[in-house]
């Protein structure tokens, strides 16, 4: 329960000792006991009083006017109770307990009590605030009190820190008045009383409104009575405070300026985001304009493209036959003029058809829209193709007869060639009694004495003729094909053997020269001494091994010999096995010319061996020098990423300056790559004078090009998302400032109180109600999907650049829409064209349909439908 009743106790606006409040920083007590110049007696400097009274009433009546009513003097409109709960009630959105309608006193401080109760139970701790004090029109108590709920309703829910109320409030000053001469806010005090502070604060966001060149630094009245109209008739932000006060006063007054500049803040978050939700829509009307375009290029293409093809398609197939050759040479030129002339641009175009239907569908996936359907018939994929036709006679019996393809037959086709003959036989069989029964008709006839015997008789005899030719072509190809299989069957066993003798010589030879190309490593005389003897042990046995080779070889060659006697032209290579005499005859050779190479290889080594320690320490010297190098680079990398000062085109400059540096070492290490190749070449394994081995060196060398390049990389695509989302070189420096500035250990990561700090800073309404918490983690699962509880500067900028300058979902395009409309469910063209540039607003008025829900008015335009049309989906 709160203590109200603290007697005999000078007011103070907070306690001196340290407490937590609700909803995680400080709470109002804690934040006040550390503001050390604001001390309790400063309320008795009655120039403060007056500001106060003047300024805590008005911003009284800014929200009781909601509910219809205002206070006059604030010292005595409170005692009852009934005008403070109603206050509270309005500035919280939340019901407080039914007030007492008594007139006597016990019913004043009843009411007072439940306003206080409901104070305290929002986390603040006050201490020698009662409710008699209140009810008695105690002006120092009511004053202490109005200051206590502003500081909780107003500025402590710009703060995450225990002391960031006004430090959060300030840095917002400071970063939307930096542009501007003669302005420099470095308090709320005295950096208020020339008024252009407050004018500029005003320009900044609505430029319109204040002429900022014509101001005087010299002429503070007319700058702050400027100010302070242009807020109270365009901003709906009442007058709460006199320039002649704040002019004529030392040192103004904390609490009223702190207070007034608050309402500045409210009401531009307001703004903000109505300028935000009109660059979203902007950029998401643009991509669907740019996506219609790539629509409209692509039916155009796919088109133009599908009627050539309709065209030339009949030109291919037509096949009449020309009558004269320079009619079939013009035929063939025009053909040629096709193939080289008009077919290559049309491939051409029909790659580029499918690279443009792959960009366009590719852009919408990324923004969320529907899938391209290109009009019927235009899902082109068209095979141009040709047809050549192809004929050729068919032999008759006789030319198959004579065909000599048993000769360069393998065996399994002599075999089938064979069955094929013996069913051709058979079938000439079946045809024998066919002939005998022409010649035996013949024979009637011509006994007969029929008139036209003669033609008969010469037709009988060409078929008798043919017959008999047709069988003596029939024994001559079963000889042949007989013949032919058994000398192939003789060629098949010899390559068998072949096959047999070869395959394991050819694996000893492979062997051999494997072993005698084999890198081999020593540190003794007598290991040399071992391997020479082994050496000389396998040049013993290479007679036996020619002798072999050449009986492989006398087999190869005795089927090759019965093969070309017999007019037998084999098909391919030994179908046993890939080893050829060549590769044979090859390989040997090569062993041959290993066999000394060998030698002298086994005799070079003992004096490598004395070469290999000078080889190390040459390394060693060099590898000491560059791997510390890079080591030091890569923590100075390390710390210009964290400390990147100026714009991000001085900042690339300077990194790629750091990085031709880094280029510029590479001598060194060719240098050492040399020296590392004479330790290879050497075959030296172990270097105990180095820590360092080539490979580390060059891990090293890749990592730190890697992560200059990659920081470079970060700048670009820093400067790509300021560019292609239209990011001001301003914000982009305001993004990086704000995040440095709440970085307080230099870690390139925010926690999230530091976060929301920051976002503050910047304008974003994440107060700590429960509309600003729903938001605050609604960012905090953008920025942080993985739950670390940290967020990097890239996530900031990438959620930066998507806040202002993009969006992708539906629901945020209509939110955008609802914001420009007012809250209302439709939105007027005359709306639209307020809002919008002339030409997407003229898009969106072209493609909304009526709104026709029960609230529409003449002229209202459905955006929700419109929104979620863009992204394929269905009405909300």
């Amino acid at each position: 329960m709160v203590d109200y009743h603290a007697a005999n106790q000078s007011y103070q606006y907070g306690p001196s000792s340290a407490g937590n409040g609700a909803g995680g920083g400080g709470s109002v007590g804690d934040y006040m006991a550390q503001e050390d110049d604001w001390d309790r007696d400063l309320l008795l400097d009655p120039a403060w009083e007056k500001q106060q009274r003047k300024t805590f009433t008005a911003w009284c009546n800014s929200h009781l006017r909601k509910a219809g009513t205002q206070i006059e003097n604030i010292d005595e409109d409170f005692r009852d109770g009934l005008k403070l709960m109603l206050l509270l009630e309005v500035i919280s959105g939340e019901r407080l307990p039914k007030p007492e309608r008594g007139k006597m006193r016990v019913h004043k401080i009843n009411n007072v009590n439940k306003a206080l109760d409901f104070i305290a139970s929002k986390g603040v701790k006050l201490v020698s605030i009662g409710a008699e004090e209140i009810v008695d029109g105690n002006a120092k108590m009511t004053l202490g009190m109005i200051w206590t709920i502003i500081l909780r309703f107003a500025i402590q829910d710009i703060s995450v820190e225990e002391t960031s109320a006004k430090e959060g409030l300030l840095l917002w000053c400071q970063r939307k008045t930096a542009p501007y001469k003669n302005v420099n806010v470095q308090n709320f005090h005295i950096s208020w009383k020339d008024g252009l502070a407050f004018n500029a604060l005003i320009h900044r966001h609505r430029p319109e409104l204040i002429e900022y060149d014509k101001l005087r630094k010299d002429d503070p009245v007319t700058n702050l009575n400027n100010a302070f109209e242009v807020a109270e008739k365009y901003l709906d932000i009442p007058k709460m405070l006199d320039a002649e006060d704040i002019v004529n006063t030392a040192r103004p007054d904390e609490k009223a300026i702190m207070t007034y500049v608050s309402s500045f803040y409210h009401a531009f978050s307001g703004a903000q985001k109505a300028e935000t939700a009109a660059n979203r829509i902007c950029k998401v009307l643009a991509v669907n304009q740019e996506n219609e375009h790539l629509m409209e290029d692509y039916e155009k293409l796919a088109s133009d493209l599908l009627e050539w093809i309709r065209r030339t398609i009949p030109w291919l197939e037509d096949r009449v036959p020309q009558k004269t050759i320079q009619e079939m040479q013009q035929k063939l030129e025009d053909f040629r003029d096709y193939r080289r002339v008009h077919k290559p641009p049309k491939v051409q175009e029909k790659c580029q058809l499918e690279i443009n239907f792959n960009t366009l569908q590719t852009k919408l996936r990324l923004s969320n829209r529907p899938a391209f359907m290109p009009s019927e018939g235009k899902m082109v994929s068209p095979l141009l193709s040709e047809y050549t036709l192809l004929s050729a006679p068919t032999p008759g019996k006789e030319a198959m007869l004579k065909q000599r393809d048993y000769e360069t037959a393998t065996l399994s086709d002599i075999k089938a060639l064979i069955r094929k003959h013996e069913a051709f036989e058979s079938d000439l069989a079946a045809h024998q009694d066919r002939v005998e029964q022409i010649a035996a008709i013949a024979q009637e006839l011509n006994e007969l004495d029929y008139y036209d015997s003669h033609n008969v008789n010469t037709r009988c005899q060409r078929i008798c003729d043919q017959w008999d030719a047709l069988g003596s072509l029939t024994h001559s190809r079963r000889e042949a094909l007989e013949k032919t299989e058994k000398q192939l069957e003789t060629i098949d066993q010899l390559h068998l053997e072949y096959a047999k003798r070869a395959a394991p010589f050819n694996n000893w030879m492979e062997s051999a020269m494997e072993d005698l190309q084999d890198m081999f490593i020593v540190h003794t005389i007598e290991e040399i001494e071992g391997l020479i003897s082994a050496h000389d042990q396998f040049k013993s046995t290479l007679p036996d091994a020619d002798k072999e080779r050449e009986a492989i070889l006398a087999i190869h060659k005795e089927a090759q010999r019965i093969a070309e006697s017999n007019h037998i032209k084999l098909s391919g290579s030994n179908p046993y096995t890939t080893v050829t005499p060549q590769i044979i005859n090859s390989k040997w050779e090569k062993v041959q010319q290993l066999v000394p190479k060998r030698d002298q290889a086994l005799l070079e080594e003992q004096s490598k061996q004395q070469s290999n320690e000078h080889l190390r320490r040459q390394f060693a010297s060099q590898a000491n020098i560059v791997g510390p190098w890079i080591q030091t680079k890569m923590e100075e990398i390390g710390r210009i990423s964290i400390e990147m000062n100026g714009t991000l085109e001085d900042q690339l400059d300077h990194l790629k300056q750091y990085e031709r540096s880094i280029v510029d070492y590479k001598p060194n290490l060719d240098l050492l790559e040399q020296q590392h190749q004479l330790i290879q070449e050497a075959l030296i394994f172990d270097n105990k004078h180095t820590n360092y081995t080539m490979e580390h060196i060059r891990v090293g060398w890749e990592q730190l090009l890697t992560t200059i390049a990659r920081t470079i990389n970060e700048v670009e695509n820093q400067i790509l998302t300021r560019d292609a989302k239209g990011i001001s070189q301003e914000q982009m420096q305001e993004f990086r400032a704000s995040f440095n500035h709440f970085d307080k250990d230099h870690g390139g990561a925010l926690g999230p109180e530091e976060f929301k700090a920051c976002l503050i800073s910047l304008g974003y309404d994440v107060e700590n109600d429960r509309q600003g918490d729903a938001e605050f983690n609604r960012i905090m699962s953008v920025v942080d999907p993985n739950h670390s509880g940290l967020v990097t500067f890239q996530a900031f900028i990438d959620f930066m650049s998507r806040e202002t300058t993009d969006t992708d979902t539906a629901d945020q395009v209509i939110a955008s829409f609802k914001v420009l409309a007012g809250d209302k469910n439709f939105i007027t063209a005359e709306e639209l064209r307020r809002e919008l540039p002339p030409d997407q607003a003229e898009y969106c008025i072209a493609r909304m349909a009526p709104y026709q829900g029960p609230d529409a008015v003449l002229g209202a335009l459905d955006y929700k439908s419109f929104s979620t049309a863009l992204y394929g989906e269905s009405d909300l």
